[in-house]
């Protein structure tokens, strides 16, 4: 059903989807108004322009011209900044000028060339080098107290005796309870040098007095690998979040597992996974291609040609193979299912893809921050340039998805119109595939419309079903390991009720949440299906959370039809006439 945008579609939800998408996005593109009082626009631009092209010094030692024009327009602009710093009527912060100058010259290039501060970098870095160093533990902040969700296996806390449902009263002798501490405050005092210590003080359900612990920081890893599990008796899942340092490592051992029972087939989600290493992408398609077989080429007019291909027998070349994706896949992700796609090995299924075909590389600026500069366009094996329009600017590119929804794109394949020009032929079969705005599926399944109902994504951010569902849990944790010793049971026998529902619709209201029926009415069944899922995760493992999730998932039960008929999933990789 094809909901009336004009009541349903909650522009929030589709802001804060654009910016997972666009992560490189988020704290970067900052308001000008006030550098346009302070000085021309071209001047700085070009100052700013000079300080990163000069970081590719090797290219301009061939291209003299270019790198005298560049130290020309450094100078003029140095000549602006002291004379703004000496003559100007107000006091100024030149440090934060700069920094202006430099985000709002990136903007102007295009939407992925970002500044990064200082601050910034190490948290930036943390996600796709694959580990931080800290305690390792899951938590939330609930009712104004630190709660432990899980402990990293192996990790710090689990070592000496942390358990799910543990709430942290003192940290290094500090009262961090009842305070308004932040996510970002139990970072800080959380996370450390390996090797250091800190001292934790415990509030346990079962316990009266408070339990004292002293946790030895280490290396925890960042898992890319979000779950990993047989669907059925013949067919594998994987779902990736990201491409980082670590997820091809991840990726063989999860294929380890699933080898050892049995896997003929293998459902790959990318549904989401905005990218990451460029490395990690074709190191991930090479599991699937012969030797040789190219997997992404990259291009730009200081970058030649560069081919990256397969090198070695992959762990998974002969079996049936689907990858999902949606709107949110990107980058690395385009890449992968570019490459699969291209050379006829999987299909794709779900929605057509983000669009970014860009390639940023970072360079480092003298205080400390960076730049990503886009350096190439990346293209699949056919040729095709996966990365969207984006000579409108920056807010008409991040208006793309709600471009999508008002043509009816999500809802519908046949709202979605290429030029002649954009076609390619796939590299074996020769079937038509597209270029010019993402990764075109071939096989198309609508957006679920539950989302897009404004009171279900108000209780969604005001996180009412996942606090209900920690509350629950913490509160019957040991009656629930008792009558549910694994998951098996729990997953048969286990399920959220309408008062759990009703429970959560009365929090929203004690929150100005207004009761919405009919909005609840249609999104009852998703409701109860997320509050037994994350007790699931908290309960068991990750992988539970998405058992559940996935049990009723259209574009997963599309992939099963699709796997378990030999001659359907035949039919979309040859050739039409």
């Amino acid at each position: 059903m094809v909901l009336d945008a004009q009541k349903t579609i909650d522009a929030d939800y589709l802001d804060s989807n654009l910016n997972r998408s666009l992560p490189a996005f988020t704290g970067v593109i900052n308001t000008y108004k006030y550098m346009e009082m302070k000085m021309n626009t071209m001047i700085k631009s070009l100052f700013i322009l000079a300080i990163i092209l000069g970081l590719a010094s090797s290219t301009y030692a061939q291209k003299p011209a270019a790198a005298q024009n560049a130290q020309e327009n450094s100078q003029k602009f140095a000549r602006l900044l002291r004379l703004v710093e000496s003559y100007y009527v107000d006091s100024t912060n030149i440090g934060e000028l700069t920094e202006k100058a430099i985000t709002s010259l990136l903007q102007d290039l295009d939407p992925h060339s970002v500044y990064i501060s200082k601050e910034e970098v190490e948290r930036m870095n943390e996600p796709l080098q694959g580990n931080f160093e800290g305690i390792g533990i899951s938590f939330n902040i609930h009712k104004d107290t630190l709660l432990v969700l899980s402990t990293v296996p192996g990790g710090p806390s689990e070592k000496i005796g942390i358990m799910a449902g543990d709430r942290f009263i003192y940290i290094d002798g500090r009262n961090v309870a009842g305070i308004g501490i932040e996510n970002e405050d139990v970072m800080k005092m959380l996370r450390g040098e390996k090797g250091t210590k800190v001292e934790i003080r415990v509030k346990r359900r079962s316990i009266a007095e408070l339990i004292d612990f002293t946790i030895i920081r280490d290396k925890i890893p960042i898992n890319s690998l979000e779950a990993s599990y047989m669907i059925d008796k013949e067919t594998g899942y994987i779902k990736l979040n990201r491409f980082a340092a670590t997820t091809i490592e991840e990726f063989r051992t999860a294929m380890t597992g699933l080898q050892s029972q049995n896997i003929k087939n293998l459902i790959l989600d990318l549904r989401g996974n905005g990218g990451g290493y460029l490395k990690a992408a074709i190191d991930l398609a090479d599991e699937f291609l012969p030797g040789n077989s190219l997997v992404v080429y990259t291009e730009g007019i200081n970058n030649p040609k560069r081919d990256y291909k397969a090198t070695q027998e992959g762990s998974f070349e002969k079996g049936k193979l689907v990858v999902l994706m949606n709107e949110g896949s990107a980058s690395a992700s385009e890449i992968v299912a570019g490459a699969i796609q291209d050379w006829d090995r999987g299909v794709i299924i779900g929605r057509r893809s983000f669009g970014k075909g860009l390639v940023q590389q970072p360079f480092f600026l003298t205080d400390g921050s960076m730049v990503r500069l886009t350096t190439a366009h990346y293209y699949t094996p056919s040729g095709r340039g996966i990365q969207k329009p984006y000579e409108n600017g920056v807010e008409d590119y991040r208006n793309d998805y709600q471009r999508r929804l008002e043509s009816g794109e999500m809802f519908s394949a046949d709202s979605i119109s290429f030029p002649d020009s954009l076609k390619y032929k796939t590299l074996i079969n020769e079937r038509i595939v597209y270029g010019g705005g993402g990764i075109m599926p071939d096989i198309f399944v609508s957006l679920d419309t539950s989302y897009l109902y404004r009171y279900y994504n108000r209780i969604q951010r005001n996180q009412l079903i996942n606090n209900f569902s920690l509350e629950y849990l913490d509160k019957n944790r040991n009656s629930l390991t008792k009558k549910y010793p694994d998951f098996n049971q729990f997953n048969m026998k286990f399920n959220a009720t309408d008062d759990m529902v009703e429970t959560i619709v009365a929090n929203g209201e004690k929150e100005g949440i207004e009761r919405d029926q009919e909005s609840i009415n249609f999104t009852l069944e998703q409701m109860k299906k997320e509050i037994k899922a994350i007790i699931a995760r908290d309960l068991f493992t990750r992988d539970n959370f998405y058992r559940i999730l996935n049990q009723d998932d259209k574009t997963i039960l599309k992939a099963l039809e699709l796997l378990q008929d030999q001659k359907m999933y035949q039919d979309f990789l040859v050739k039409i006439d």
